[in-house]
């Protein structure tokens, strides 16, 4: 199994010049699921898109490692799926056909059957020809979550990971974090203790704490 770790040295964000955090450090490792928690308003999207290279920080760095290598910061993308409740999809494409779009934007080899795994793994199988348009806000964020895991990632990065979900949702979210962290790094940003339970450590954007959760 390869290795990843993700390693924040005082990561620090302002913006017109007041400071929206500042200092953070956290390691992660293979096993690692990672809580950023905080008031609204506290960055907890903002540090996550930094940490997926969708942001630049102010200051300090987000060093991504595979099996020993750093990984270029073109590259993260090839090792990270983002999932968000503002993320958009093509409403006039099917469920199907968006993975499919994605897998070819991005010269993947996933095959047909892995998009159709992933789509019964979200349980979408039964409308994967409906058009995006016609989903549910819970269907389009559940489709979120095959995005993600198209390239089969080794880090994952939910922000309001259960966000439009209804019970069902949050169920098979649950257990594809529980899956993930066998596999690579999870990073949550969220305040709900039931996600909190699935993590070994948070930082908490209000104090500027971190601190394990469990072992």
């Amino acid at each position: 199994m390869s290795s990843i770790s993700i390693e924040l040295s005082s990561v620090t964000k302002s913006f017109n010049r007041r400071p929206i955090f500042t200092g953070i450090c956290a390691s992660l490792t293979l096993g690692s699921v990672f809580a950023v928690t905080g008031k609204n308003g506290a960055g907890k999207s903002t540090l996550l898109k930094i940490i997926a290279g969708l942001l630049a920080p102010t200051e300090g760095t987000v060093v991504v490692s595979k099996d020993g290598a750093v990984v270029a910061s073109a590259d993260i993308h090839d090792h990270l799926g983002f999932v968000a409740p503002y993320l958009n999809l093509y409403d006039e494409f099917t469920g199907r056909e968006n993975l499919m779009i994605l897998r070819d934007i991005r010269t993947q080899t996933a095959s047909d059957t892995f998009v159709d795994s992933l789509l019964d793994r979200v349980s979408l199988f039964r409308r994967r020809n409906d058009l995006v348009r016609t989903y549910s806000s819970g269907m389009k964020q559940r489709l979120k979550y095959a995005y993600a895991l198209l390239h089969s990632p080794s880090v994952l990065v939910l922000d309001e990971p259960r966000a439009n979900l209804d019970e069902e949702g949050v169920a098979v979210i649950s257990e594809l974090i529980v899956e993930q962290r066998q596999r690579g790094v999870v990073i949550l940003g969220t305040n709900e203790k039931s996600d909190l339970g699935l993590c070994n450590e948070f930082i908490d954007l209000d104090t500027m704490s971190t601190r394990g959760i469990r072992t």
